[in-house]
């Protein structure tokens, strides 16, 4: 009853409707008073003017640090060729008409100049299997970049400009952990290809972690317009910082709208740190525990008042978590004091901690809160991957397999059981269309069995795969769950 209220007096104060000046003396409006108590520069707009303010001197700032991305796949050409191809040949040569020697695929996006030695952060899927990228600044010089660094989980990669000649703008990162919802946001890149394009408007949501485009899943919300070819550019509040870099939209047309996401400036700063200590891959720290949601049947029971935290379901045998003495059934509440509210909020912050020193975890076991102490450090490799590519004919061609650790099982985001310390062999990637595809193997299963031998090492698996069958037995764990094929050789 009260809303329509609201929505007329809020309309008076931005069109600066006058009051009479003894009103004016006598009190002071409820929002000026608030703003005085508070630690930020945030306010409502009190007049006209205020609303006519233009984020032009910002986009001025802002835009000299967001390029245009461009990479490109070169795949030679096959060297079979038919009869008319060769005869073509032995007349023109490798050159001729209609005997292209490269295809080329190629992706468009956005990045952001983070440093001025040229460091460029983008999204990994912009130049992923690209082998050639260059950049277009603001001004139009094209430059020749490097790949540093790809970080998959993350869905960032790391650009260098390999003779960047000055002039260049780097984009501050900025604070995203100080971001609230209704904060304003720019979003900045080259959506479609049309050229660097500029669009405003909120952060709408926080910590969103059911988005799907990353394994490290805590992005800013936003309805700011993002589209396509906006991957990697740049979300930036109002002080200029670099709060996000725009990632994936939500779309059923392939257009924004208006909801978009951005990976937290908290993130991209690690793995451009990582970048800038040399390192070619992001290592994280190992907790070494299987965790899971608190449902509200979970809560109820260990007298949370609304589910939040993260249950340990089980732990792996000397793993940090088994150090630092955590036990089934602890619910974890808060990495360092920031508070968790699933799975997903626990890995991010958990990762943002680095493989040095320790962290402290918060935990509900039974009616107590006790701190934790946890070690931290990288999984360990605890045998050497000996990956194997199989090409002999079984229901393995086409799959590539490694020897599992807890290493391996963090690479992959598999839950070890209990008191394991990774024994067998994982399948790490699956060609489409090959044997292996077409036998239902996935990324992330344990081959237990071949032909009842028990497969222990890639050495086994290479050496029964070289030895033709006329029927296969394959037994794989998938999902705690083991599973037995029969194929014809």
């Amino acid at each position: 009853m009260h809303r329509p209220t609201t929505s007329l007096l809020l309309a008076a104060l931005l069109l600066g409707v006058a009051r009479p000046a003894a009103a004016q003396a006598e009190s002071v409006p409820p929002f000026r008073a608030l703003q005085e108590t508070r630690q930020d520069n945030r306010a409502v707009p009190e007049s006209k003017a205020q609303v006519q303010l233009s984020f032009a001197p910002l986009v001025k700032r802002a835009a000299p640090s967001v390029v245009n991305v461009y990479g490109t796949h070169v795949e030679k050409r096959a060297a079979n060729r038919g009869a008319m191809d060769e005869f073509l040949r032995r007349f023109f040569g490798d050159a001729g008409p209609n005997l292209p020697q490269e295809r080329a695929q190629r992706s468009l996006g956005s990045g952001v100049i983070v440093d001025a030695s040229g460091l460029i952060v983008t999204n990994n899927h912009v130049i992923e299997n690209m082998n050639e990228v260059k950049v277009a600044l603001n001004d139009r010089r094209e430059f020749e970049a490097q790949i540093l660094l790809r970080d998959p989980r993350t869905d960032l990669a790391i650009l260098k400009i390999k003779s960047p000649g000055g002039g260049l703008t780097p984009m501050e990162i900025g604070d995203s952990e100080h971001l609230q919802v209704g904060d304003f946001v720019i979003a900045i890149g080259n959506p479609f290809g049309v050229g660097q394009t500029v669009t405003q408007g909120i952060v709408s949501a926080l910590a969103r972690t059911q988005v799907g485009s990353a394994d490290y899943q805590f992005f800013i919300q936003t309805d700011a317009a993002i589209n396509p070819g906006n991957s990697g550019g740049a979300l930036v509040d109002l002080n200029g910082g670099l709060v996000g870099i725009n990632t994936a939209i939500y779309s059923q047309s392939g257009g924004s709208h208006g909801i978009g996401f951005a990976i937290p400036a908290s993130m991209v700063k690690a793995v451009v740190e990582t970048a800038k200590g040399g390192a070619k891959t992001v290592r994280r720290p190992w907790l070494g525990a299987r965790l899971q949601h608190v449902t509200p049947d979970i809560a109820d029971s260990v007298g949370l008042d609304h589910p939040t935290g993260v249950l340990v379901a089980s732990m792996q045998a000397k793993s940090p978590a088994e150090e630092a003495g955590l036990k089934r059934g602890d619910v974890i509440l808060a990495v360092d004091g920031q508070s968790v509210d699933d799975p997903e909020a626990f890995g991010y912050r958990f990762a943002l901690k680095g493989i040095k020193g320790e962290t402290k975890l918060t935990v509900l076991r039974g009616a107590t809160r006790t701190t934790v102490p946890v070690r931290l450090g990288p999984a360990p490799e605890t045998r050497p991957r000996d990956t194997l590519k199989v090409k002999s004919r079984s229901p393995f061609l086409g799959a590539t397999a490694v020897n599992l650790s807890p290493a391996v099982a963090e690479d992959l985001q598999l839950d070890l059981p209990a008191q394991s310390q990774g024994d067998g062999v994982i399948i790490a990637e699956v060609e489409s269309g090959t044997l292996a595809n077409q036998a239902g193997l996935q990324k992330g299963d344990l081959v237990v069995a071949v032909n009842g031998a028990p497969v222990s090492t890639t050495k086994d698996l290479d050496r029964m795969t070289r030895t033709p069958a006329p029927m296969w037995e394959v037994t794989i764990s998938r999902g705690g769950q083991q599973l037995t094929s029969v194929f014809r050789g």
